[in-house]
């Protein structure tokens, strides 16, 4: 099997990242973690990589505090050393630049804590909560650069309860990025993912590949 080479992007203690290399220790999974790059040198996610032995890299964000173009250029040779294919940001707090977007076009994924479209942005789960929606989720697309508004590949939906507070409702949500992520990054890594008028169509799919409900 050709497994694509994969990045993930961090800023914090990467749980998504950790999913991602589990799952990529399947034999039968289509891509392999190569590099964990992070924005900050006391990023929680950083040891967790170097303990399941993936090279790691780190890319100071201070360090380009006035210069997005030159921390990108910093990213993309990390990338580039480690002839990357995909990258995917888990947890990753940079705002990246149209011109770093339109590089990785169609190959690079983020994860967002709610489903999209609603709820775009920082603080979803209070404001799930304060909208009263009965239903919360997660979602993976596409990164374009509007953000949180690429192409969804794939969501899991999560039920709120009356108890609910921001807290127990993001663990709930936080365990169906763990398995939603790992899905979503298959899927592209196996070139069963196209975009057609701004949606991802998946060939041979089911609602099974591009949908996860989670049970009450």
């Amino acid at each position: 099997m050709n497994r694509k080479r994969v990045a993930i992007l961090i800023s914090g203690r990467g749980s998504n990242m950790a999913a991602l290399i589990e799952a990529a220790r399947g034999s039968d999974y289509p891509a392999e973690i190569v590099l964990v790059i992070a924005d900050c040198a006391d990023a929680g996610g950083l040891a967790r990589a170097r303990a399941a032995d993936i090279a790691t890299r780190v890319v100071e964000h201070r360090s380009f505090a006035q210069d997005r173009e030159a921390f990108e250029g910093a990213l993309q040779q990390a990338l580039a050393e480690q002839r990357v294919e995909i990258v995917c940001l888990a947890g990753f707090m940079r705002v990246l630049t149209p011109a770093f977007v339109a590089r990785w076009s169609g190959r690079l994924l983020n994860i967002h804590p709610a489903l999209l479209p609603s709820f775009k942005g920082l603080d979803t789960h209070a404001r799930a909560l304060a909208a009263g929606v009965k239903i919360h989720g997660a979602s993976v697309h596409l990164v374009v650069p509007e953000v949180d508004s690429g192409p969804i590949v794939a969501q899991a939906a999560v039920p709120v309860h009356e108890e609910d507070t921001a807290d127990t409702l993001a663990a709930r949500v936080l365990a169906a990025e763990h398995r939603i992520y790992p899905l979503a990054l298959a899927l592209v890594a196996s070139g069963r993912v196209r975009i057609v008028a701004g949606r991802c169509l998946i060939e041979g799919s089911s609602s099974r590949d591009q949908m996860l409900v989670v049970p009450d």
